[in-house]
């Protein structure tokens, strides 16, 4: 099955959750807590059930894999080789704290691969996603799309993007191993594969914990872009692991 069937249909499901979401933002966000104790809101849910329901009668027979779910739902949208692979709201401490840097993202898992997906910020109108002729695009608003392709390596700084608040030994190790001539650059949630997508970035090292969701539809778009993941000691970077979680991972340009 070809992600292109359905990629402008998938974009436009995430615009829908977009405008969802932000009807929620203008107002008081309450905050609740999962078992694990992060936090979800009521845009959490609505996107989700939004997004599950949109994708069911685009592609009625492929399930969809989606953090708002239960995990009982999820092992069993799991157990074929094609799947969705959605996360309603990516970054909610960032949409609680209102910063903007929040993401929806959609993805097609096929034999354990990102097909391609859609990263659509709400607060900016930006999107970046794989279309029909399976390269990578950036849409800002209702402007039109322009490809973007990840860039050559650089003669002079390779820039790093990173999280701040998963900054840890590890990372710092790896980027220090990258030599002297580094830019840190930080950025939130699934906008780190989008960065080196569109040459803005060369390099995320994550050594640290993260979910199938947060990363599918980025590494998707990365690979549309000319990029790739890998795990730290060079081999592949896979989805339907057990409890859907990642190993560490390098994303490259």
């Amino acid at each position: 099955m070809s992600y292109s069937t359905y990629a402008s249909e998938v974009l436009y499901i995430a615009k829908k959750a977009a405008q969802l979401i932000m009807g929620y933002y203008e107002g008081k966000i309450e905050v609740l807590h999962k078992d694990d104790k992060s936090p979800v809101t009521a845009a959490d849910f609505a996107a989700n059930d939004l997004i599950k329901q949109c994708l069911m009668e685009l592609t009625p027979h492929i399930p969809v894999v989606s953090e708002e779910n239960s995990v009982e739902e999820n092992n069993a949208a799991a157990q074929g080789d094609i799947f969705w692979m959605v996360d309603p709201l990516d970054g909610t401490k960032s949409y609680i704290n209102k910063t903007g840097e929040f993401t929806v993202n959609i993805a097609l898992i096929q034999n354990c691969c990102p097909m391609g997906g859609v990263v659509y910020i709400p607060a900016k109108e930006i999107g970046y996603f794989t279309a029909e002729d399976g390269k990578a695009y950036k849409q800002v608003k209702n402007n039109l799309p322009e490809e973007i392709h990840v860039r050559t390596k650089p003669d002079d700084k390779i820039v790093v993007v990173a999280s701040k608040s998963h900054m840890n030994a590890s990372t710092e190790e790896y980027i220090a191993s990258l030599g002297k001539n580094i830019t840190l650059i930080s950025a939130a949630s699934s906008l780190k594969f989008c960065m080196i997508a569109e040459g803005k970035a060369d390099i995320y090292p994550r050594f640290g914990n993260t979910m199938e969701w947060d990363t599918a539809a980025g590494h998707a778009v990365l690979l549309a872009a000319g990029g790739h993941v890998i795990c730290p000691d060079g081999s592949p970077f896979l989805y339907r692991k057990r409890d859907f979680l990642n190993s560490f991972f390098i994303a490259k340009a």
